[in-house]
């Protein structure tokens, strides 16, 4: 069993899968003022100095290591997300020189992110298998920034308490999938607002977290809100103003006038019945945990359910890159119900249940994403990680 696991011969691509990759053409449209006039003249200098030997999937790759870099450090320094509290004592604060490098490991991840794309085409190697990639790592970065930000709020009454900033992650995770659903439906990628606010705002926010402490965002400025509360209602004004509404208008114009795909109602709608169903099943846990789960382990419960959707959205962007129909039910959902079920039950094994939900699924997350891109790779004849045989 163990061997079927770490194989790397998994075929979860079948051959309409492939043969839909082969007739893709990818379609975008980016009106963010911040991208079209700042970001993309910086990338567009920032590229002519990667030498052309660089696979654009590395470059990829790399940033997301980054992100990885990022939360292991935080994890080591403030696990718990108590560092930024000056009123528990059994967490030394987080250094001044961690914010910066948390500022400098997003930006430089942000940065190859918007990097990828034009050495793809500046060395004639864009395809879908780079696009799936970049979009599939995206979706699990989605999870990481939230517990980034986190780590400079600080857990407490003033700023923010576990569940509310797992509610953010589920902004964040919504605004992200509700982006895909709207390609799968129109065939064009809109990319959102959100995306360049939030990852400048991330730096920013660590960049002065840096030089003022993380005392500032605990400070009470405006009748009992301090402006780590602020920050949270921007993260969510974002998405209610940048992304929601243009989404929403995207698919009324793709559905009254009959383009993009000419999907029916039920087609279209049929990606959010997976999303849906996670999370229905991450509120039962949520709110029917016998020992308060998210509170005994936020960063934990809130990976799990990051890779988890991350699975889910890489499913969809399959589906909506090969034309082809998207799964209704995710298998990780199986487990994870199982899960929830046992440890309502039995209370005592609800902690290691969760540890071990958490290694399992980033083991099977993993295994899918290799998978798919050999699988990929072998179809197209071209390898992941090296330019000059066309990745």
């Amino acid at each position: 069993m163990v061997v079927s696991i770490l194989a790397t011969e998994t075929k979860y691509l079948n051959n309409e899968h492939l043969q839909g990759f082969r007739k893709y053409k990818y379609s975008s449209i980016d009106t963010n003022p911040v991208g079209i006039y700042i970001m993309h003249p910086f990338w567009d200098w920032i590229v002519r100095f990667f030498p052309l030997w660089i696979a654009p999937n590395l470059i990829t790759f790399v940033g997301f290591l980054f992100i990885i870099k990022s939360f292991i450090v935080l994890s080591i320094y403030d696990y718990y997300f108590y560092a930024s509290i000056d009123n528990v004592t059994s967490w030394s604060p987080i250094p001044a020189w961690i914010f910066a490098l948390i500022a400098c490991n997003v930006f430089i991840s942000y940065t190859l992110d918007g990097v990828d794309g034009k050495q793809a085409r500046r060395t004639k190697t864009d395809g879908p298998i780079g696009e799936l990639f970049d979009h599939g790592l995206d979706s699990w970065t989605t999870v990481y920034i939230p517990l980034f930000l986190y780590s400079t709020l600080g857990r407490s009454e003033i700023t923010m308490s576990p569940r509310r900033m797992y509610f953010i992650c589920w902004s964040v995770f919504f605004n992200f999938y509700i982006t895909h659903v709207e390609k799968y439906i129109t065939g064009v990628l809109y990319l959102p607002w959100s995306y360049d606010l939030s990852m400048l705002g991330t730096v920013i926010i660590f960049g002065v977290t840096a030089l003022t402490g993380h005392g500032v965002w605990q400070k009470v400025i405006f009748h009992g809100y301090s402006m780590g509360n602020i920050i949270e209602l921007g993260l969510y004004l974002i998405a209610c103003i940048f992304n929601v509404p243009v989404v929403s208008y995207n698919l009324y114009v793709a559905f009254s006038s009959k383009k993009g795909k000419n999907l029916s109602l039920w087609e279209g709608f049929r990606p959010l019945i997976p999303l849906a169903l996670f999370l229905s099943l991450s509120l039962t846990w949520l709110n029917y945990s016998p020992s308060n789960i998210i509170e005994r382990d936020p960063r934990a419960f809130c990976l799990l359910t990051g890779t988890i959707f991350s699975n889910i959205c890489c499913r969809l962007i399959i589906a909506q890159m090969s034309n082809t129909r998207c799964q209704i039910f995710n298998a990780m959902l199986i487990p994870f119900s199982i899960v929830i079920l046992v440890s309502i039950l039995v209370p005592p094994l609800e902690l290691f249940l969760l540890y071990v939900s958490v290694m399992f699924s980033i083991i099977y997350h993993v295994h899918f994403g290799v998978c798919v891109v050999k699988q990929m790779c072998d179809h197209f004849d071209r390898k992941c990680f090296q330019i000059h045989v066309k990745c």
